[in-house]
């Protein structure tokens, strides 16, 4: 065999195992982005029997994040706080993909709107967003701020609140001129209760019903119709469930829910859904209390913590929406 032969054999094997490495390159690559589109699959089951599986899932900012969501059960749905895309609703038999891209890190829990067990509500879990940047960390809430508890502090100091008539924020704008101006400050309102200002007033020598009416002002005034409108759609799509669409504590879950509250006798355990309409109760919390209670949950009551789906704002539209259930506001 010639020295040229051998040179050209040499070449040969030499390209050959380039091109094989190229190809196993290729190969690689094209697997690796073939798995990175699979979908994240997410079983859900009622929260007695599961919940959301898996219920902990990572991404990365500026990623696709494609997830596959598979019914085990019955109905079910899946929405992501404090982002922006509707709740996706998928049944047994009827998968529905979806895909998320998030514009900044943090934590960000999914959950379900649908009532489907009493303890629907805990079906959540979190998707973990990463960045190379760190994440801000967030501002203590406003209760926190004012030095507030949030257990205890609506309880009554009278022995029992009754009104002769709904408070009417339209009546009580009659009495505007003589309202003092630190009443109007959102700093007022936030960190007193109603029941506190118609004490107040009371000493201005306004007689029972007026105070009211000018309460159901002060109040109208710290909102908005757009975060009352807001407020009742938040309110009606999770809360309405265990409190009621009237506020009266008599959600489809309510009557299990006293059931259990009555046969633990258990103060930290499962408790009746809050009756709204009960003036005694709403008019001696501050707007403060109720968003901080929004913000954290009610601590095993059966009352879920909303400060990780809620925005801020959310949060606000909600609490002022609660007081409609005692106060009359113009159309």
């Amino acid at each position: 065999m010639t020295m040229k032969t051998r040179r050209l054999i040499f070449w040969t094997l030499r390209l050959r195992s380039a091109l094989a490495l190229t190809c196993l390159a290729l190969i690689g690559i094209f697997a690796a982005v073939s798995f990175s589109r699979q979908p994240v699959i997410i079983h859900a089951r009622i929260a007695e029997d599961g919940g959301f599986m898996p219920d902990s899932i990572k991404a990365r900012v500026g990623e696709p994040l494609r997830l596959r969501l598979i019914s085990d059960d019955v109905e079910h749905s899946f929405a992501v706080g404090q982002f922006s895309i509707p709740p996706v609703t998928f049944k047994p038999g009827e998968p529905a993909n979806i895909t998320l891209t998030f514009d900044k890190p943090g934590t960000y829990t999914f959950y379900t709107i649908t009532p489907s067990s009493l303890n629907f509500w805990r079906m959540r879990g979190v998707i973990e967003v990463s960045s190379e940047g760190a994440a801000q960390p967030a501002a203590p809430p406003l209760y926190v701020r004012l030095g507030l508890g949030l257990d205890g502090e609506h309880e009554s100091a009278q022995e029992h609140v009754e009104l002769a008539n709904q408070p009417s924020a339209e009546r009580g704008a009659v009495f505007a001129s003589q309202i003092p101006a630190a009443m109007l400050t959102s700093d007022y309102y936030v960190s007193h209760s109603p029941m506190e200002t118609f004490d107040e007033l009371r000493a201005e020598s306004l007689n029972d019903e007026d105070a009211w009416d000018v309460v159901a002002y002060i109040w109208e005034q710290n909102t908005t119709t757009a975060a009352l409108t807001d407020g009742e759609k938040l309110y009606q799509v999770n809360c309405a469930a265990c409190h009621g669409e009237s506020g009266a504590g008599d959600g489809q879950f309510a009557d299990e829910m006293k059931a259990i509250a009555e046969k633990n006798n258990d103060e930290h355990g499962i408790q009746a859904p809050t009756d709204f309409t009960d003036a005694e109760h709403l008019l001696e919390a501050k707007p403060a209390v109720l968003q901080g209670l929004l913000l954290r949950g009610g601590m095993g009551t059966g009352m879920p913590m909303w400060g990780t789906i809620f925005t801020d704002e959310q949060t606000w539209n909600l609490a002022a929406y609660l007081y409609s259930f005692q106060f009359e506001y113009p159309p």
